[in-house]
């Protein structure tokens, strides 16, 4: 009786862990998909700023959590290229491994995070450089 209720158990905490698994893979699929969108929509706003040497912006609802995570998103860049990059939980001063490249001699700065309303995304000319500021706009 003993052995069957240890064997029980170590099966529902097994299968517990293979759904944490499945959720949390689900959800990092989920967070790709958004970082891609926000990224082409981005790309659109660094190409009409190059072509036309103004500025536009765009607001973006995007969804307050994925599963139930809280998650956010920064843009950045170095010498090797500009990015969007994000993850679930709260902001950390660690690199992302989940980035998605911007076009290259482009320049991009700002945090968002998920539940303070809509991201906002602004591009403009940065001398020659087409800059990309990703803002909450509720924070």
């Amino acid at each position: 009786m003993i052995a069957l209720a240890a064997v029980g158990a170590l099966l529902v905490a097994a299968i517990n862990a293979y759904t944490t698994t499945l959720r949390t893979t689900s959800e990092i699929e989920q967070l790709k998909n958004l970082l891609s969108v926000v990224a082409a929509k981005g790309t659109d706003l660094l190409t009409i700023a190059a072509a036309t040497n103004s500025s536009a912006q765009v607001f973006l609802q995007l969804p307050a959590t994925i599963g139930y995570q809280q998650y956010w998103m920064r843009a950045g860049n170095d010498s090797s290229g500009t990015w969007i990059e994000g993850n679930l939980g709260q902001i950390t001063d660690i690199e992302s491994s989940n980035r998605v490249f911007l076009p290259q001699g482009t320049s991009a700065s700002g945090t968002f995070a998920g539940g303070y309303g809509p991201a906002i995304l602004k591009s403009y000319m940065n001398g020659s450089t087409p800059q990309l500021n990703i803002a909450s706009l509720g924070g």
